[in-house]
Formats: structure tokens, sequence, C-alpha cells
């Protein structure tokens, strides 16, 4: 079967399917695993080479409604009569969801609700462990520095934070992505802040910047020195990689409660 993924949340979910060897060309921002930097690349996620993807010949394209603008692309998927399957998951339980459901569609359904099902009891076993801890840091995950984007309820960095021990600053907005401003997270002051932009390699993070921002050098968390830059890929692409992130997340806020969990073997093995 030949695959086409054009987010990397896809391309990681094939990954974990098993499935990434059956793919022929990607986004250009799929970067995960190595394997796939091999694979003819279509285009940035939010403007794809449709003349390029028709010409491959794929039986499936995955595409995702979590990016922001990948409607159009859609649109000329459908309009030209490309096969294809969009997911849109906005919770750890959508992406459970999303994997039967492409395993579904590539012929390997069993397989696919193995998968989900070891997805879910690892995130059982993670809740499990944070309800022994009354200690729940307020945590601002920064998306976009300006104009500032931060996960709101409607979110799995909201479960993630919850699973991980602690608590997102936002959990009160009835949104997936809240947009704000430095004086309204100032006003919150955050226990601890994580900066995730979004599509930015971690070295190229400054969080000194942090301290040009009215108000900020007087937070508790610049003050305390807990402020952390996250790998955007561990937690701003819907897959199961996600699971490493929570891991690493409960690691660095209760160290005793999550220090001796391992990952599934099927998360370390792709």
């Amino acid at each position: 079967m030949k695959l086409v993924s054009i987010c990397p949340s896809n391309t990681e979910l094939l990954a974990y399917l098993g499935l990434d060897a059956q793919l022929v060309g990607v986004d250009d921002f799929s970067d995960w695993p190595a394997s796939v930097s091999e694979l003819p690349k279509l285009g940035p996620d939010l403007s794809i080479d449709l003349d390029r993807l028709e010409v491959l010949e794929p039986d499936l394209v995955l595409a995702s409604l979590s990016v922001p603008g990948m409607e159009k692309n859609v649109e000329g998927l459908e309009n030209r009569g490309i096969p294809h399957l969009v997911t849109n998951p906005q919770s750890l339980e959508d992406i459970a969801g999303d994997l039967v459901t492409v395993g579904r569609a590539c012929g390997i359904e069993d397989l696919a609700s193995q998968t989900a099902r070891e997805y879910l009891d690892f995130i059982s076993e993670l809740e499990n462990r944070s309800k022994l801890t009354t200690d729940r840091p307020s945590l601002y995950w920064e998306w976009w520095p300006k104009p500032v984007f931060t996960p709101g309820s409607i979110n799995w960095l909201t479960e993630i934070s919850r699973i991980a021990g602690g608590r997102n600053l936002y959990e009160d907005v009835e949104l997936a992505s809240v947009q704000t401003d430095w004086e309204d997270v100032a006003s919150r002051d955050p226990d601890r802040i994580l900066l995730a932009w979004v599509g930015v390699r971690t070295e190229k993070i400054r969080p000194e910047l942090l301290l040009k921002r009215p108000g900020w050098p007087e937070l508790r968390s610049v003050r305390d020195g807990q402020v952390d830059v996250m790998e955007e890929w561990l937690y701003c692409r819907p897959s199961p990689r996600l699971l490493e992130g929570a891991l690493k997340l409960g690691n660095m806020l209760h160290p005793k409660l999550y220090g001796d969990l391992r990952l599934p073997g099927w998360v370390q093995g792709v």
C-alpha cells in the first residue's frame, strides 16, 4: 500500500503502527522517524504540492485538521479524487481512536487495536501516579511568544499536564488554543514556564528574552529559575509520541513518583 502523510503527527502515527515503510512521500516538516528523511518532500504542511503528490499515485493520503489551515489541502485532495483520510485529534483518547481508524484503513485493524490499548494503558498508569500527589504546580505552556498562543482546556497538553502531576495554567479556558498577552500571563503568575514554540528547534528558543517582557522578571517562575525549553516534537504533535513527553514532564515535576516508570516497548522500539 502506497501511503503519503502531509503532517508530522500522522507520519509518526504511521510509524507507531509499523507502516512507515509504506510511505512514498511526506510534508517538509515530517522529521521522525529518521527513515522519512529519504522520502520525497511535498512542501510545507499548509501548502502541499498536490501536483507532485498526485504523481506518486498514493493509495491513501493522511491529513489532519489539528493543523490550522489544512482544510485547503483537504479540499484539493477531494477535488482531484485522491483517496484520503482526515484526522482531527484534540485529546489523548482521540489519538487512540486515530490509531484504530488508520489501522483499519490500512488493513491492520487488530494490530492497531492492540497498540491503542497499550497506549491507553500507559496513560492510565501515568494518571494513577499523578493521583499520589497534591502538589500540582501551575504550568504555562507557550506555543508562540507574540502574539501569545497557549493551549486551553480542549487540548492534549491539559491532559498531559494533569497526568504528569501538574496543571495547565489556562485549563479554565474552553478552547483548544488561547490567544492572550504577556500581561494576562503575568497576572496568573505560573509556578513554571514551559516554552514549546511550534515549528522552532529547541536551540533557537531564547529564555532570556522573557526578562524583557513587562513585569516578567518579578514572576515567581522567572525569579526562581523555573523556566524550561521543551521539545516541540514531544508536546505539540498529536501522536503517540506524546507519551514520551508526558513521562519526561512527570520526571521533571515529581521524579520520585515517575522515576521508575519506563515507556512501553512498542514506543521505544520505533
